[in-house]
């Protein structure tokens, strides 16, 4: 009797360390299963871009409304931070600044995705984002066509050469043969100018900042430069009056004359009857 409640008390002891070890398991299951599905999720998004085959290619462009004071240092500063390399590689493209009543800028850069948020963070720095427009260009297919252009070129250059190592060649063949090769070489290396453009299309981004002020300090601008234009406003006018007297004056003189002849003729012919 006694080796039989030890039997049973054994199992039970089994029995409760093997549901304790489970849960444990399971436990540690449920909390690594985030991790690892967060952290996969990168790869199964690029393996889905990868499995359709794009290359894309980002263009971003970008209105900030930036206190017409503080357009300068913007603009400055967006400049500085590009040429400098503080988000990435980055290569100022194009620079645009015109000053007066209603300043305004742009600045357009090529840089590393990700350096583009950090960009237009520093150069908006708290400012409204008038408006932001992001479109991307699939270079997958011009891609390919280049590569397989250029296999293709690097094939025929090599047979080209190959013939050109024969010692039967005669020399008009040899300078036919030569002028080939020249025209390979040179159609090949534009492929190649093209492909690595192509490539550096899709490795950066495209993006253009745009500072201009808020429409009121636009509306203050445009009546002060109007209340600066009254002077000139009148003068014009007056000028124009003067111009209009001057011309209308020789026609009235003759007017006047042709009536006075007129009334002259009238009385004679009365006095003559």
């Amino acid at each position: 009797m006694r080796s039989v409640w030890t039997t049973a008390v054994l199992a039970l002891s089994l029995a409760t360390l093997v549901a304790c070890s489970n849960s444990k398991q399971a436990e540690m299951a449920s909390a690594a299963a985030p991790a690892d599905s967060a952290s996969a999720a990168p790869g199964r998004a690029g393996g889905a871009a990868e499995s359709l085959g794009v290359k894309l290619a980002y263009e971003h462009e970008v209105d900030l409304k930036v206190e017409a004071a503080d357009i300068p240092k913007r603009l400055r500063a967006a400049q500085d931070a590009c040429n400098g390399g503080k988000f990435g590689p980055c290569a100022v493209l194009g620079l645009q600044q015109q000053g007066g009543d209603v300043p305004s800028a742009s600045l357009q850069v090529r840089v590393v995705p990700a350096g583009v948020d950090p960009l237009i963070a520093l150069a908006g720095k708290g400012d409204e984002i008038a408006s932001r427009n992001t479109h991307a260009e699939d270079l997958a297919v011009v891609m390919r066509d280049n590569t397989l252009l250029q296999d293709r070129l690097r094939k025929e250059h090599a047979r080209l050469l190959e013939f050109q190592g024969r010692s039967d060649l005669k020399i008009q063949d040899m300078m036919v043969l030569s002028n080939q090769i020249a025209q390979i070489e040179a159609q090949l290396q534009g492929a190649q100018q093209e492909g690595a453009q192509q490539q550096r299309r899709v490795d950066t981004q495209l993006l253009t900042l745009r500072f201009n002020a808020p429409q009121s300090q636009a509306n203050r601008s445009e009546i002060g430069q109007a209340l600066g234009d009254f002077g000139a406003i009148v003068t014009g006018v007056v000028a124009w009056m003067i111009r209009a007297f001057a011309v209308l004056l020789p026609l009235g003189v003759v007017v006047l004359g042709v009536v006075w002849l007129v009334r002259l003729l009238r009385r004679r012919g009365r006095k003559a009857a």
